[in-house]
């Protein structure tokens, strides 16, 4: 049995529903190829559920250090299982939303693996999508455009396989039944940061090895410093210029013995525990591909500025692309790809104006480009930064650490970059985006009245400081 429609997508992801949602807004007639659940991995292996668990450690840490703000707590201790049950209520909860929502669509879903046919008697063109389950017979959907959104999953390292129990990757450490006593997080980058706060705030013995010279790579190193000086502070271990050596890896039932070469000297280190965080590759295998003229480079999907591939008909979002791999981009690129294919709209996204946020403890959000990067390019800049020690708010809440630093242009007074380290600075970014995206000035920033006591007020400081004018510090 074959079915037409206008658009059928590959992946239910937060790139894959939300670009079916608005396809079907449009009036286009839409499916959904989905081989696991809706949501994909932000919703059930990524954002969601590992933001779920740092909730938990920033709970666990707020209730030892409760006697600081004049309460009294008794015998608080961790219990793993139910913690990991708050996170799966949370994941059902909302998978249950996004499950409604495109039934709200009427939208069609297909459970199964999705996979690209080349020209046959359904159509002239690579693109009859064959849906295959084991032990039922495929079923066939004729679009006349395809959406690829089959997103990303961890790399691994050469020579060394996760297997789950001893040798973990970000996917096994999300079902942990319980906590080692100590980890070695191979990569520093975002995941691997988020995953040293989180277990260290919840007593776990970590050591994170990086091979760039910083932690956060691609930060402005200002944040990097910043965040290896707190890390630091709560015990955690952290080597740079750091190489694991895969074949000097030792697997036993009690415990991993891995050697490093830090610096060009080898160091051995023995954890119950390792974590491989060095990336993610693009889902682009076991889909079809073969069967088109669709270009791959190093498992990323090629695609133009609508987002469309080498078959000008089959169109591709999200991790699968590579870029900026963070869900909101996923769904603004959905929308895009939806909309030159509804319309011809060509809806180009500036993504240096795109926050990125680190969800650590402290907290790391950004925009645009860094001071490193402004100088490289010849930018005659100006800076300004502005401390969390010095605003009322963050002294109520008892988290002083951190800043916010706006790059300016000298010359044209643009904003360039806003780089924030501290409390609740993913919640802060947006303002910072508004401004990138309005074309506000650091002077028009600093104008603006932000209420006091708010942690807001660290913003327009900042912003005041770029010339020299703050106020508090």
């Amino acid at each position: 049995m074959s079915r037409e429609y206008d658009l059928v997508i590959l992946g239910g992801g937060t790139g894959g529903y939300v670009a079916a949602i608005r396809a079907s807004q449009l009036g286009l007639s839409t499916a959904i190829v989905e081989r696991e659940k809706l949501g994909g991995t932000c919703l059930h292996k990524g954002c969601i559920p590992s933001k779920a668990l740092l909730r938990s450690a920033e709970v666990y840490k707020q209730s030892l250090n409760a006697s600081d703000y004049g309460i009294e707590v008794a015998a608080v201790r961790i219990n793993f299982p139910a913690i990991q049950k708050r996170k799966n209520n949370i994941i059902d909860q909302l998978h249950s939303g996004v499950k409604s929502l495109v039934k709200k669509g009427k939208i069609d879903v297909y459970y199964g693996t999705g996979r690209i046919l080349g020209p046959s008697i359904f159509s002239p063109m690579a693109g009859t999508i064959s849906v295959e389950r084991e032990g039922e017979e495929n079923e066939m959907l004729i679009p006349k455009n395809i959406i690829i959104a089959t997103g990303s999953s961890p790399r691994n390292i050469e020579g060394l396989i996760p297997d789950g129990k001893k040798i973990l990757n970000s996917d096994h450490a999300l079902e942990m039944t319980e906590l080692p006593k100590s980890i070695l997080i191979v990569g520093g980058g975002v995941i691997g940061i988020e995953w040293a706060s989180m277990l260290s705030d919840f007593g776990v013995k970590v050591t994170i090895i990086e091979t760039s010279n910083q932690i956060l790579p691609s930060e402005d190193s200002d944040i990097s410093k910043e965040m290896a000086k707190m890390l630091k502070s709560r015990g955690i271990e952290i080597y740079t210029n750091a190489f694991l050596q895969s074949e000097k890896v030792n697997i036993t039932d009690k415990n991993v013995k891995a050697t490093v070469l830090i610096d060009g000297e080898e160091m051995n280190f023995e954890v119950e525990k390792m974590l491989i965080s060095v990336g993610r590759k693009g889902n682009s295998t076991d889909i079809g591909l073969d069967n088109t003229e669709i270009e791959i480079e190093s498992s990323f999907i090629k695609v133009n500025e609508v987002y469309q591939t080498k078959e000008k008909h089959i169109y591709a979002i999200g991790d699968v692309i590579g870029g900026l791999q963070l869900a909101h981009v996923a769904s603004h690129e959905g929308i895009a790809a939806v909309e030159h294919i509804a319309n011809g709209t060509v809806k180009n996204i500036n993504y240096q104006n795109i926050a990125r946020c680190i969800y650590s403890n402290p907290e790391v959000a950004s925009i645009g480009i860094t001071e490193e990067k402004a100088k490289s390019q010849g930018i005659n800049i100006k800076v300004g930064k502005f401390p969390f020690k010095a605003i009322g708010k963050a002294l109520v809440y008892g988290e002083m650490d951190g800043f916010v630093k706006i790059i300016a242009d000298q010359d044209t007074n643009d904003l360039l970059g806003v780089h924030m380290i501290g409390p609740h600075v993913t919640d802060l970014i947006s303002e910072a985006s508004l401004a990138m995206l309005l074309d506000a000035t650091a002077w028009e920033i600093g104008e603006t009245i932000h209420p006091h006591p708010t942690l807001s007020e660290v913003i327009g400081e900042a912003a005041l400081s770029v010339d020299g004018k703050a106020i508090h510090f």
